[in-house]
């Protein structure tokens, strides 16, 4: 099977990195870099259901995903596949509120979307990324697993299941802290 659920919540979210390039820019996702994308993967779930005609697997009930370090955590997640000499993973849908951890670093949204295939990982709604004192939160998050960026922007912002703008959210803008190391005077 490829790679699991989300093989890259490792996105460095370094101040030099996210500051260089501004608010809404790419960072250079570190931990990304060094994921084993062709590990063996782990499901954990309440329930699984095989739509075997339809070339995909249903997860629910506290679902967790493991491969290589990352951990991937939702309520429901579907896994789309082929068979062509074997079962291939292509897709992988998260939702209800997805949380991916490697190291430490995480990520957190609304909803989680891996195309193995294309090695891009897309979150949406009320995205928050966080490294060691460093944080960010933006409407969407894409992770380009071929350059090892992460992007953050307000797209996706804030919106309910129903598509409406939820009160309180980002407004459509990426905001964060970033830790500052002590200097000498």
């Amino acid at each position: 099977m490829k790679s699991a659920m989300l093989a890259g919540a490792g996105f460095a979210l370094t101040s030099l990195g996210i500051l260089a390039t501004g608010g809404g820019a790419p960072a250079q996702a570190q931990a990304l870099a060094n994921h084993n994308s062709n590990a063996p993967v782990d499901f954990d779930a309440g329930s699984i259901e095989v739509q075997d005609r339809a070339d995909r697997v249903v997860l629910a009930g506290g679902v967790t995903v493991t491969q290589a370090g990352l951990t991937v955590k939702a309520p429901r997640m579907t896994v789309a596949y082929t068979r062509s000499g074997g079962t291939d993973v292509n897709r992988l849908d998260a939702t209800g509120g997805v949380t991916v951890n490697k190291g430490d670093e995480t990520a957190k949204g609304n909803v989680a979307i891996y195309d193995l295939d294309k090695r891009l990982i897309t979150m949406v709604g009320n995205v928050q990324l966080n490294q060691g004192g460093n944080h960010l939160t933006g409407g969407r998050l894409v992770i380009d697993l071929n350059s090892g960026r992460a992007t953050v922007d307000g797209r996706g912002a804030a919106r309910g299941p129903d598509g409406n703008p939820i009160t309180g959210g980002t407004n459509g803008r990426v905001t964060g802290t970033f830790s500052v190391p002590q200097r000498k005077q």
